[in-house]
């Protein structure tokens, strides 16, 4: 089969490998038909993501048609068109048990830890898989693993209706939690350094934007929030300094929230009093 892998940092090519064989009798085989380009992806190819290995075949939007099943596998046929779950998890360990499988000690992310869908065919467990309706293109399906993104961040905000809502960078994962907050009710400020990414969001519901390469984010806020502060911020912009960002100037208020998405390494300054008190001001 053809696969496409990152050998090392910015170099890539497509190679044939062997198909998969099973490793139990509870493996299907998914023939791949759709594959998202995370901005991981390119995370990966440009060598900075820290979680990754090389060489990778890139991929963990995944999308496909069961070709073949094991021996002891129910919950799915031949044919049948799936989503694949992202992570590989051992079930044992402590995260597991209390529910808390993303965080699973031994896990593996596809197409980051372990080989992901950037190939014609792989293997996962029948547990991994999910079928699809029939009206739901391959495309469209890819989708579904960056929505269930923006599920799982407001679930951990525990965002509800009365909630005001900070997201920082309104690109693809900033837009998917815009729309998460207010199909939940809240209110929504979006925040960028592209304006036509904040139209797009202020199209997509949001209440207010901020440009914060030509407007004082956090008088912004300030004046949006009638002096408050916000009560839940996402950082989906994740640059150097960004979490730092979010704790500062009184953006946050007391029994605030705040969700970081991403993997960038460098420290950040961030005091204890920022944290237990948010409307402290240094």
């Amino acid at each position: 089969m053809k696969s496409i892998v990152v050998t090392e940092p910015f170099n890539y090519k497509r190679i044939e490998t062997p198909i998969p064989e099973f490793q139990n009798d509870y493996e299907v085989l998914v023939k791949m038909k759709a594959a998202g380009v995370c901005g991981s992806d390119f995370h990966i190819f440009r060598g900075e993501n820290p979680c990754s290995s090389y060489p990778r075949i890139s991929g963990h939007e995944n999308v496909g048609i069961i070709e073949k099943i094991g021996p002891k596998v129910t919950k799915v046929k031949p044919g049948d068109r799936v989503v694949v779950d992202l992570i590989i998890t051992c079930d044992e360990c402590y995260q597991c048990k209390i529910g808390r499988e993303n965080v699973c000690e031994n896990v593996l992310v596809r197409g980051s830890g372990t080989d992901g869908g950037w190939r014609e065919y792989f293997t996962a467990p029948e547990d991994d898989v999910y079928i699809i309706p029939n009206n739901v293109s391959f495309e469209e399906a890819a989708l579904i693993e960056p929505f269930c993104i923006g599920a799982h961040c407001t679930k951990r905000g525990r965002v509800v209706a009365e909630d005001v809502v900070f997201i920082l960078g309104t690109g693809t994962i900033g837009t998917i939690i815009l729309k998460t907050c207010k199909s939940i009710g809240a209110k929504v400020i979006c925040c960028d350094i592209d304006q036509g990414s904040l139209d797009r969001a202020k199209g997509y519901g949001a209440d207010y934007i901020i440009n914060s390469r030509t407007e004082d984010m956090h008088a912004k806020v300030f004046e949006y929030t009638n002096g408050k502060g916000v009560s839940v911020a996402f950082d989906s912009a994740c640059f150097k300094g960004s979490l730092t960002l979010l704790m500062q100037g009184r953006l946050l208020r007391n029994a605030g929230r705040i969700v970081s998405l991403g993997f960038t390494t460098e420290p950040e300054v961030i005091s204890q009093a920022v944290i237990s008190f948010p409307d402290y001001s240094e």
